[in-house]
């Protein structure tokens, strides 16, 4: 084993919009990082498809690697080990958790889980974090938005030419669509914000260090099995030993709660900071269903991702129970989830040539239907033979069913209406939910509350079991929103940040 004879004040592991944000404040703040990074820079071709291309490979699926799935079965999951991890990818729409959603809220089949804090602590950070990664919206149009300080700094991207009757024809309907803030970085070549641009390059140069190609295997404890004091990674092919004051694991829910399993001992024989039993349960994915709606005019397939709606968020006119959020996809030759998940595409894109699918593109419009889910210890991420297995079952199903036909019930009454020409009646709306192999929303592995017997870190992601080792990602969720993960992470980061500099210059 080589031992890195430099020793740091802090070691990251993931460079998504957890470790990346995190790593890049630190070093603002005056301290030494060290990033561990499993992959390496991402090539721009890669980063930025939009082609028939989407469809044909699995682009971001890791080469090797396979977990398995509650039947024993392996899968590729969709998942990016790059500087910038899932944020790669992503489709860089950055919208806060309701005040209500960091409370108990009740659901059609439970109640969801509280944060250890309210929305107010949350919301500096959330204004941090809209300026950090330049978010583009518009405030005050979304009946769910939660409270601000004042409007997002950067107006929303101009939505493409067919998708404003589209959005009239939604408002006549009775719904509110708004804008989606997006994360724009002005770049032409590399436009959609991520964490390498935004939160790597964002550092202090002098104060960074990021080893690409590095595998963190596992963690290392002293002799009082109190604290860290090594982390182990395979580095082209060698075993090296890396140490710092401080180590904050943000790889991401699954493979975090890998590593805290992996790392197991004579003082934590269930794996580091494992008392509780609770590391790698209560994983929640939200459930994400792909509707498809025939389009009137053509269009390029190639446009982010624009409008959202909130009407149903908390219930409708039938329910009092929350449904969820609806958001219209990117276009269908660029929006990576798209291109993963719809069984209705998957079996017809191996057959289209290339000008098919083109056609096929042009002609559509994708909506996602986004619920969250609750917490559930069966659900979960274990080891065997040091393979990653992932027990999972939705839950919160029929809410979601409802979200679901409620927007095809919505999609009819546009599509009847005269007014309304970008869009046409259809006798049918082809759906499909993504499957387990979609990770990138995934969270709760590791969760943060007050109560060691049932949590993993506490309210700032510190371990409850040892003194230096933080968990920065969104496996600390104690529950799922509606609405993605990602502007939540990083003003995590954000305020981890904080907590770590006023922690080491006590």
């Amino acid at each position: 084993m080589i031992i890195d004879d430099r020793h740091y004040d802090f070691i990251v592991i993931g460079s998504g919009a957890g470790g990346g944000t995190l790593a890049g404040a630190l070093t603002r703040l005056g301290h030494t990082v060290l990033v561990l990074e499993r992959g390496g820079a991402m090539a721009l071709e890669d980063q930025n498809v939009a082609d028939v291309d989407l469809f044909r490979k699995d682009r971001y699926h890791p080469r090797n690697e396979r977990w398995f799935g509650p039947d024993g079965d392996p899968f590729a999951p969709q998942t990016t080990y790059a500087l910038g991890g899932n944020t790669k990818i992503w489709g860089a729409a950055l919208e806060r958790m309701r005040e209500k959603d960091f409370g108990e809220l009740p659901l059609q089949e439970g109640v969801s889980a509280a944060w250890p804090f309210d929305y107010n602590a949350l919301a500096p950070y959330y204004d941090k974090a809209e300026t950090l990664y330049r978010v583009h919206g518009k405030a005050g149009i979304d009946p769910t938005e939660p409270n601000r300080s004042g409007p997002y700094a950067h107006a929303p991207k101009p939505l493409i030419p067919f998708l404003e009757p589209l959005r009239e024809g939604l408002r006549r309907q009775g719904c509110q669509p708004y804008d989606l803030p997006l994360s724009w970085s002005e770049d032409r070549e590399d436009p959609s914000g991520d964490a390498e641009l935004f939160g790597l390059n964002e550092a202090d140069s002098t104060k960074l260090e990021v080893r690409n190609q590095a595998k963190v295997t596992r963690l290392h404890v002293n002799p009082s099995g109190r604290a860290v004091k090594g982390v182990e990674a395979e580095v082209a092919g060698e075993r090296w030993l890396f140490s710092a004051d401080i180590v904050v694991l943000a790889a991401g829910a699954i493979n975090s709660s890998a590593i805290l399993l992996r790392s197991a001992n004579h003082h934590h024989p269930r794996g580091l900071s494992n008392g509780s039993d609770q590391v790698g349960r209560n994983l929640m994915n939200l459930q994400l269903t792909s509707i498809l709606q025939l389009a009137a005019e053509p269009n390029s397939g190639r446009y982010a991702r624009s409008l959202g709606i909130n009407d149903y968020y908390w219930g409708d006119k039938n329910v009092s129970f929350p449904l969820g959020h609806i958001q219209s996809a990117g276009g269908v030759l660029q929006d990576a989830l798209f291109a993963e998940s719809p069984p209705v595409l998957s079996l017809v894109s191996k057959l289209l040539p290339d000008f098919g699918l083109e056609r096929l593109a042009s002609r559509s419009v994708a909506w996602w239907a986004m619920t969250e889910v609750l917490p559930d210890p069966h659900n979960k991420v274990w080891l065997n033979n040091d393979q990653i297995r992932i027990n999972y079952l939705h839950n919160n199903r029929e809410a979601h069913d409802r979200l679901v036909y409620r927007w095809i019930d919505t999609l009819k009454a546009v599509e009847s209406d005269p007014i309304t020409r970008v869009v046409s009646t259809a006798p049918t709306h082809p759906r499909g939910e993504a499957p387990l192999s979609v990770v990138g929303y995934a969270c709760g592995t590791c969760r943060m509350g007050e109560d060691p017997a049932a949590s993993v870190v506490d309210a700032d992601g510190r371990s409850h079991e040892l003194d230096n080792l933080y968990l920065g990602d969104t496996s600390v969720f104690p529950s799922c929103p509606s609405v993605g993960p990602g502007l939540t992470t990083i003003a995590l980061a954000l305020r981890l940040a904080d907590t770590l500099h006023q922690r080491v210059s006590r």
